[in-house]
């Protein structure tokens, strides 16, 4: 069947098929998961961190015959292992010490609807056996409970990791990998999509400048250095950068001396450093806190340390700041004591 002819939802044509048509690459995406819409088969999605796999999981739920139903999504490696079997399957009062009522999970919730199941790697070994049970089934019980609980769900999961190596290393089941993996989709990373960066800069653009009231406009050449930069951190970091030529009036001007720096170092020259022991996992969270870290100082610099007025630039609460300020060890030069 030619897939423009299929009766998808108004939201999946306007949202997300202009997101799905920059590239070559995306193009292709966008037919698997179009010739997937009429199923539930349960998908894998896979890519570095940033490259837009949940735009590609919200894109299979709006295409597909659950369009109309929740779409849940629950990130593995952000909710303590301790609790993630709970908040995944529910749990009975009485089940655990603060189980003082009876709490559906996020299976239940997303009944008739999708589970999106990010960072899906990060699973507990524990936790995978009865996953596995789960999709095989489509039933299981609350954490203290005995009764059966069925669940009309599609189940999408994404990772970063490689799993292969993982189950080589006996920390990811090898039945779970199988069960999740009946179709790969493998979302490239943006600098091997560079028809898109245009694109997706002129959307973040939009974005951010209604969201903070401004009428920024990119130059031609800045737009020709988006399009030339690696973007280590894919369209993450485009999103970031773009927030920041936004908020701060000389955004475009930091942005070329960050590219002119990098063009300084030498391609040939460079030399290896110690090969890191660091899971991906935490070379990511180190990542995004520096990455936090360089935003914070460059608003409080340019509102010359004003806690308030850089709170309410960076749509936080006064106490937020404060607290990210402590966390990174942040302090104001002498003169503003």
């Amino acid at each position: 069947m030619n897939l423009v002819t299929r009766n998808f939802g108004e939201r999946y044509l306007e949202e997300y098929v202009p997101l799905l048509d920059g590239s070559a690459a995306m193009q292709a995406i966008r037919t698997m998961v179009e010739n997937i819409a009429d199923t539930d088969t349960t998908v894998l999605l896979r890519g570095e961190s940033g490259t837009g796999k949940d735009l590609a999981a919200h894109a299979i739920h709006a295409a597909s015959k659950r369009c109309d139903g929740p779409f849940i999504k629950i990130n593995c490696a952000a909710i303590p292992a301790e609790l993630l079997e709970s908040e995944l399957f529910g749990h009975e009062k009485g089940a655990f010490t603060g189980a003082y009522r009876q709490k559906p999970g996020q299976f239940e919730y997303a009944n008739k609807g999708t589970i999106y199941l990010d960072e899906i790697g990060e699973l507990p070994l524990a936790l995978q056996a009865k996953l596995l049970h789960v999709l095989q089934d489509l039933r299981f019980a609350r954490v203290g409970g005995h009764a059966m609980i069925d669940v009309d769900v599609r189940v999408i999961a994404a990772t970063n990791r490689d799993l292969e190596l993982a189950m080589a290393r006996h920390e990811f089941r090898e039945d779970l990998y199988y069960r999740l993996n009946v179709v790969e989709i493998r979302i490239p990373p943006l600098r091997e999509r560079k028809t898109e960066i245009p694109i997706l800069a002129e959307r973040f653009l939009a974005k951010f400048n209604q969201q903070y009231e401004r009428n920024k406009r990119l130059s031609a050449e800045t737009m020709s250095a988006l399009v030339e930069h690696s973007w280590g951190g894919n369209v993450r970091e485009l999103e970031n950068v773009i927030r920041r030529m936004v908020v701060l009036t000389d955004g475009e001007q930091a942005f070329a001396s960050l590219v002119a720096r990098g063009r300084k170092i030498p391609p040939n020259v460079t030399r290896p450093g110690p090969v890191s022991t660091d899971s991906l996992r935490e070379i990511a969270r180190r990542g995004a806190q520096e990455a936090e870290r360089k935003a914070l100082v460059e608003v409080l610099e340019r509102v010359q340390w004003n806690r308030a007025e850089a709170a309410r630039v960076l749509k936080v609460s006064y106490k937020t700041l404060r607290n990210k300020i402590e966390e990174c060890a942040l302090r104001p030069p002498p003169r503003h004591f």
